[in-house]
């Protein structure tokens, strides 16, 4: 049996386990990767190549890395794949790149479409407070994820999930998936399902500044931002004009409204702070340029801290 030819397209670690499922996939050949250029990363700003870069070069796969990927559309023609796969690229795939494979161009997003649609899912799953998201298998048009879907796979989201360890899970959760959904789509064992608009909403792509901590809100909203905004952007917050990173808090808010929203107090042996309706109790944080430390090991070494009014 001949292998089917794909590109597969991406560049965070949320596809990898598709990528590696599809790569090892006796079914499948990838005959091209395509990842966004070598960016800056960390704290020393080293540039470093994306991890799917990493895999298909571990692989022997042949990578390109174009600024705008419409610049290398002749290259992609001359590939002749059966299939492009899209796994968190970071750029709209333009319509005449879309119609090249005979099989189209699909793509696996991180919520249960059309809820969510663009960048931000994962978390906005968290913040609305959903007890259930998943992925989808879809194939791409020219709207922003407004194209039909193939398959889906709901899962839950625990009390502790961050938008890391959640993206995590639905990452792994995608492999497998994913190679068995397009399986079943090239036999014509399933057909795209137009998605309904009037359901869709919208994720935002986040930015520094959406991090920042609006102590007014009730604690409850605010325990599920901080699991939402980690690793990025983080929540934070102002202190004697330096940002304080709050990495994380406890689950269960504390039933207290008498301090201004900001206000820092101790409760027990924790650290505590007041917000619009009720309190939350801060379990790990980070002063910019610092470590993070764990409430107490942070208050010993920023005494003054205690008893301040963050903004």
């Amino acid at each position: 049996m001949n292998k089917y030819k794909l590109i597969f397209i991406g560049t965070s670690s949320f596809g990898l386990p598709a990528f590696t499922a599809l790569a090892s996939d006796p079914d499948f050949e990838i005959i091209l990767t395509i990842t966004q250029p070598d960016l800056p990363a960390g704290r020393r700003q080293i540039i470093t190549a994306s991890p799917i870069k990493l895999k298909a070069e571990e692989k022997g796969i042949a990578v390109l890395q174009p600024q705008f990927i419409s610049d290398i559309r002749e290259k992609i023609l001359s590939q002749n794949p059966d299939l492009i796969v899209v796994a968190a690229y970071g750029q709209l795939i333009p319509e005449d790149i879309l119609n090249i494979p005979q099989f189209g161009c699909l793509n696996l997003h991180a919520s249960l479409l059309p809820k969510y649609r663009g960048s931000a899912v994962i978390q906005a799953a968290i913040l609305n407070g959903d007890r259930q998201t998943g992925i989808t298998v879809m194939k791409l048009d020219k709207g922003l994820d407004t194209g039909p879907i193939l398959a889906q796979s709901p899962l839950n989201i625990a009390e502790d999930d961050t938008a890391e360890t959640l993206r995590a899970k639905l990452a792994a959760a995608s492999a497998d998936f994913l190679a068995n959904a397009i399986k079943r789509y090239l036999t014509g064992e399933i057909s795209p399902a137009p998605q309904d608009s009037s359901l869709a909403s919208f994720a935002k792509t986040l930015t520094k500044s959406d991090g920042l901590v609006d102590w007014t809100k009730p604690a409850d909203y605010l325990e599920k931002f901080i699991r939402a905004m980690w690793p990025w952007p983080a929540a934070w917050t102002w202190w004697n004009g330096k940002q304080v990173k709050i990495i994380s808090a406890q689950n269960q808010p504390l039933e207290i409204s008498s301090y201004k929203p900001g206000k820092t107090f101790k409760y027990n042996s924790g650290l505590a702070v007041q917000c619009g309706q009720n309190a939350l109790i801060i379990k790990k944080l980070q002063l910019e340029g610092k470590t993070a430390l764990d409430s107490q090991e942070f208050l010993r070494g920023q005494k003054d801290f205690m008893g301040s009014v963050l903004g």
